[in-house]
């Protein structure tokens, strides 16, 4: 790696660690804590990198990003954040920076994007909607939408990507994981933000002219068709109709999906056409089980909410939180918050207890089937399943070369991390439960970017 990075973050620790790695990879580094020195040298010409922290003591370092822009036009700029939320993706993509990260960052894929912006000539500027902070501002205390897994960091940055794109949307998700939220979201950053948001339920489409209604409610805003895989055919045929009847001033459209609209297509209960209409982007909400990490961070988030509606101001005990990690949440982010706010509403004293998280989970129901697998269903079934989806999703057209190596890839990853996680990151123990050898596994690590966290284990 070869050039000049410029360092900005008022953590003495994170300017130590990034002067001393980008150093080692032969970058020559400039660190300050303060956004008026980073101006400063931008000003003077140098760098060609810069690495930014949000929250700065003398000013906010997605205000100062369009000032680099405007003086230095195609300087790459990497935003790294404590504010793991969609608003903040969103804020980033907009003030044109080149990539966005949360903390706590992984040290060598932050590397890797730094690399990269270094290598890479930055496309022509473009100019930040005056509007965005506004909406952001309103919304902020209202959309849950946060988290720092990398699950989450993803579907910020796909949502700000797609949010201006002239394609339809199929947001998709378990029950209870925020999918209308998401298209909420998609709405409110986006150019269409002044108009209006129109969802449409099935029992919306049963009148003659209800699909006509909801074009013309939505005007050139947005559509969002709720829970489209309960739609019967006739209510899907309307739809198809609809689109293609659908002008230059037509509204965007999205819809939302807990079921598998693959499944339901193969079996001859949902339309191919409408499958394929809908699905110009889709996004994929995770499980609350698939990024346990986040958690903490709602369960805060929502005891914080309480004591804005009203309720008495609780925290939870160290014991009552991992309680809370472990259970399986079968309904998501909804049934997390209802649970947080009984126990705000139900304790006696400021400190939530072990023993009343007990009490309270013992009545939730227990974890459902994954969507899609059967009783008795073996692995190598649901992994045949998922790939004849794949090929069937390019329509008759071979996937891109390197099926084999991307397929490993993507069921390696998810062994080792779990094997690592259930062996408390000790990656003798792990290699043993896999059968590999300690150095194998040690390159599969590094390969696949996986990220090592040791930890006590009680297992």
């Amino acid at each position: 790696m070869d050039g000049t990075v410029l360092v900005a973050d008022d953590d003495r620790t994170i300017r130590t660690v990034l002067t001393q790695a980008l150093t080692r990879a032969g970058c020559k580094v400039h660190a300050t804590s303060s956004l008026v020195t980073l101006m400063r040298w931008v000003d003077e010409g140098k760098g060609d990198l810069v690495i930014s922290d949000v929250i700065m003591p003398d000013g906010n370092g997605l205000e100062t990003l369009p000032k680099i822009t405007e003086k230095r036009p195609g300087m790459p700029v990497i935003i790294i954040s404590a504010q793991n939320t969609i608003m903040t993706a969103i804020q980033a993509t907009e003030a044109d920076a080149y990539d966005y990260l949360p903390k706590p960052f992984d040290l060598p894929d932050l590397m890797k994007r730094a690399a990269r912006a270094l290598d890479l000539k930055r496309r022509a500027p473009v100019t930040r909607p005056p509007e965005v902070r506004s909406a952001e501002a309103a919304t902020q205390d209202e959309l849950p939408l946060v988290g720092r897994t990398p699950s989450m960091q993803a579907l910020y940055r796909l949502v700000a990507r797609v949010m201006n794109a002239e394609l339809p949307v199929l947001i998709t998700g378990e029950s209870g994981t925020g999918k209308s939220l998401i298209g909420r979201a998609i709405h409110d950053f986006s150019d269409r933000r002044t108009q209006p948001f129109v969802v449409v339920t099935a029992s919306d489409l049963d009148a003659p002219d209800g699909a006509a209604q909801a074009v013309s409610r939505a005007k050139e805003g947005s559509i969002v068709f709720d829970e489209v895989g309960d739609f019967d055919d006739a209510a899907q045929g309307k739809i198809v109709r609809l689109l293609d009847q659908l002008g230059d001033a037509a509204p965007r459209i999205m819809a939302t999906s807990q079921k598998d609209l693959t499944e339901k297509m193969e079996a001859g209960a949902f339309r191919q056409d409408l499958f394929y209409r809908l699905g110009g982007v889709t996004v994929a909400v995770p499980a609350l089980r698939e990024r346990v990490d986040d958690i903490p961070l709602l369960a805060d988030h929502f005891l914080l909410r309480a004591e804005r509606d009203g309720m008495p101001l609780r925290r939870l005990s160290p014991g009552a939180m991992e309680l809370i990690r472990a259970y399986s949440w079968p309904g998501n982010v909804r049934q997390l918050e209802n649970t947080v706010r009984r126990l705000a509403v139900t304790s006696q004293s400021e400190v939530i207890g072990k023993a009343e998280v007990e009490l309270v989970l013992g009545n939730q129901p227990e974890i459902e089937p994954l969507m899609g697998a059967g009783d008795g269903e073996k692995l190598s079934a649901s992994v045949a399943k998922h790939l004849k989806r794949y090929f069937d999703l390019h329509g008759g057209v071979l996937p891109p070369p390197g099926l084999y190596g991307r397929i490993l890839r993507e069921v390696e990853m998810p062994l080792i991390e779990i094997a690592l996680d259930a062996t408390g990151g000790n990656q003798a123990k792990c290699a043993d439960l896999l059968g590999i050898n300690r150095n194998t596994l040690r390159k599969k690590i590094t390969d696949l970017d996986i990220r090592v966290t040791r930890r006590r284990k009680l297992m």
